[in-house]
């Protein structure tokens, strides 16, 4: 089962640059998290809120928007059908379509898209707000015996092998003392970030780059993407992915293999 997570930085904007559609079409996850939605679905033809895959099976997809018009928001597409999906339930960040939490039989998948603290640092009490919610709620499932994949865009870089120029962006958002800190405390608390637990050593792997001075062509990036589920729950997965090939976003997509 794979289980995919992108911030396409506007859906429509990648419908019209790389053909949104064909791509879900070829890839055929069996879940698919968006983040950075930017729009709504009466803003969206019907092919994009229902596609179908390469074995003509129909996605469901569910939405959290943002109240502002043209920002942020989260969205589900979905080949299984969950038992529920819902927002976080915080008007804080439901507000600004934040979160979707969707149901399944054996685990429950959070898309998230993490707050930017902004360089001025003006949205970092929002941001650890945001991070203080989202691991109450992960140790709420884990309590109730429940399996947890956490996947979006965290807007944070954990360590100095998750970007490329870490010297340079101590004080820089996404890489702040605070964010840090916090990816430390998530992780000691039971989080397993899958990617770097498969590859614990190899350096250059990143899913966010600049559109300036050629960033990503020449792989000056920073790895923003993550999927990290309960402890328990590692046993199930088999890869975790960087898909730096597939293009039309500033972010490119992460992708989970569970057995």
């Amino acid at each position: 089962m794979r289980i995919v997570s992108w911030n396409v930085n506007g859906i429509r904007s990648v419908e019209k640059k790389t053909g949104f559609i064909q791509w879900l079409r070829s890839e055929s996850p069996e879940v698919l998290c968006l983040q950075e939605t930017r729009a709504t679905p009466k803003q969206l033809a019907p092919e994009m809120i229902n596609p179908i895959d390469k074995k003509e099976r129909r996605y469901r997809s569910y939405w959290s928007c943002a109240c502002k018009a043209g920002y942020s928001g989260v969205a589900v597409y979905t080949r299984l059908k969950p038992r529920s999906v819902q927002p976080l339930g915080i008007p804080e960040f439901d507000s600004e379509g934040r979160v979707l939490q969707a149901d399944f039989r054996d685990f429950v998948v959070i898309a998230a898209y993490f707050p930017n603290s902004r360089d001025t640092g003006s949205r970092l009490d929002y941001k650890m707000r945001f991070c203080r919610a989202i691991k109450t709620r992960c140790d709420t499932l884990v309590a109730c015996r429940r399996h947890v994949v956490l996947c979006g865009d965290y807007n944070i870089a954990h360590t100095p092998i998750d970007l490329a120029r870490p010297q340079d962006n101590e004080q820089s958002a996404g890489y702040l003392p605070e964010e840090r800190a916090w990816m430390d405390m998530f992780t000691r608390a039971g989080y397993v970030d899958t990617f770097r637990s498969l590859h614990p050593e190899e350096p250059n792997h990143y899913t966010w780059w600049s559109y300036s001075a050629h960033s990503r062509d020449r792989n000056v990036g920073w790895r923003l993407d993550y999927h990290c589920v309960d402890r328990a729950f590692m046993w199930r997965v088999e890869k975790s992915l960087i898909r730096a090939d597939v293009k039309g976003s500033d972010h490119c997509p992460v992708e989970l293999h569970i057995l």
